[in-house]
């Protein structure tokens, strides 16, 4: 084997290591960015379930104010406390 095959096997190695390098960082760049849109839901979850029932009776002042009501409930995920 001669000092030019060593080098271009050498470039081949780091190149591909480079290659999986970038495939990892943009792997778990897609789920940092998955795991903060799940932090910003459940925040947004949590203030509503704090809000949305105290304003309930904003809703039922309405016409269609109880389904409205309802059907917040059920897209955030709040249970009423009964």
């Amino acid at each position: 084997m001669s000092l030019l095959d060593i080098y271009i096997l050498n470039l081949a190695l780091t190149l591909a290591m480079f290659i999986v390098l970038i495939f990892r960082a943009w792997v778990e760049f897609k789920h940092y960015k998955m795991m903060w849109k799940e932090l910003d839901w459940r925040r947004t979850r949590e203030a509503l379930a704090k809000i949305l029932p105290s304003e309930r009776e904003l809703f039922t002042r309405t016409s269609d104010g109880k389904e409205l009501y309802e059907l917040l409930c059920r897209i955030f995920e709040i249970r009423e406390k009964k």
